[in-house]
C-alpha cells in the first residue's frame, strides 16, 4: 500500500510540475502548425460529414466563436490529457477572425485507465465567452455555462437547450478506450509564440482576433471559408 501510495504521489507530483512548464517548451516549426490547422480543419469536417455527430445549424448560427480541440488522454489512478487547439471568433460585422493557436490541458484524479483522442468542438454561443479567449489562462467550464451539445437530428432538444441559457455546447468525437469518473481541472490559453511564427507578427490574440491588422495567409483560407458557409444566418 505505501509503494501504491508512493507512486500515485509521485504521478501527482509530474502532473502539477508539467502543466505550467508547457509555455516554456521549444517553438515548434511552422510546417507543424500548418498540420496542426490542417488537422483541426478535418476534425470540423469529419464532425459535420454525418447527422450522428454534425453541429445543428441552429447552434452554428449563433456562434459566436469556435474553438477547435485535438487531444490524446492517458492515465492510470492520475490522467493527463494534452494537445493543442485553434480557435475563430465572429467580429462585430458579421465577418470571422483568422484561427490562433492555443495550448490546451488537463489532469484529472480518479479512478480511470487507458489512452484515446479526443476530438472536441466548442461552440461559443455569446461575445462575453468568445472574449474569455483573450485571457493568459481560462477554463470554458469553470468561467462559462458549459454542456455537452445535441446532434442535429434531435431537432426539439436543440431548441430546449438554447433556451436553457447555455454559453458553450461542447461536441466531441473520440477514438480509443478509457474508463473513468474523475474530477477534472482544464484550462487553455493563447500559444502567442505559435502565432507570431505562423502570421509572422508580434500582433497579440486581441489584435489577430478583433483587428483586420493581418492578411489570413492562404493556409487559413480554406477553414475560414468553411466556417462561414456552415454559420450563414
Amino acid at each position: 500500500m505505501k509503494k501504491f501510495l508512493n507512486a500515485f504521489l509521485v504521478l501527482a507530483a509530474l502532473a502539477g510540475a508539467t502543466l505550467p512548464l508547457r509555455a516554456a517548451t521549444p517553438e515548434v516549426k511552422r510546417s507543424t502548425l500548418v498540420e496542426r490547422l490542417d488537422t483541426c480543419e478535418a476534425i470540423l469536417q469529419d464532425m459535420q460529414s454525418s447527422t450522428k455527430t454534425a453541429i445543428p445549424a441552429e447552434v452554428l448560427r449563433r456562434a459566436h466563436g469556435l474553438v477547435i480541440v485535438n487531444q490524446v488522454q492517458a492515465g492510470l489512478f492520475l490522467g493527463i490529457k494534452d494537445g493543442y487547439a485553434i480557435a475563430l471568433v465572429r467580429r462585430p460585422n458579421g465577418k470571422w477572425s483568422i484561427p490562433i493557436f492555443l495550448r490546451a490541458g488537463e489532469a484529472s484524479f480518479g479512478l480511470q485507465a487507458g489512452v484515446k483522442a479526443v476530438n472536441t468542438v466548442l461552440v461559443l454561443l455569446d461575445e462575453p465567452t468568445a472574449r474569455l479567449l483573450l485571457k493568459s489562462r481560462f477554463n470554458f467550464g469553470a468561467e462559462a455555462k458549459a454542456q455537452a451539445g445535441v446532434r442535429g437530428g434531435e431537432r426539439e432538444a436543440v431548441t430546449k437547450q438554447l433556451l436553457e441559457g447555455a454559453s458553450v455546447l461542447a461536441y466531441s468525437l473520440q477514438e480509443g478506450y478509457y474508463l473513468g469518473a474523475a474530477v477534472k481541472t482544464g484550462f487553455m490559453q493563447p500559444n502567442e509564440s505559435a502565432n507570431r511564427l505562423f502570421y509572422g507578427t508580434n500582433h497579440r490574440t486581441p489584435e489577430l482576433l478583433f483587428s483586420d491588422w493581418v492578411t489570413p495567409p492562404q493556409e487559413t483560407r480554406f477553414l475560414m471559408d468553411y466556417v462561414t458557409r456552415l454559420t450563414s444566418r
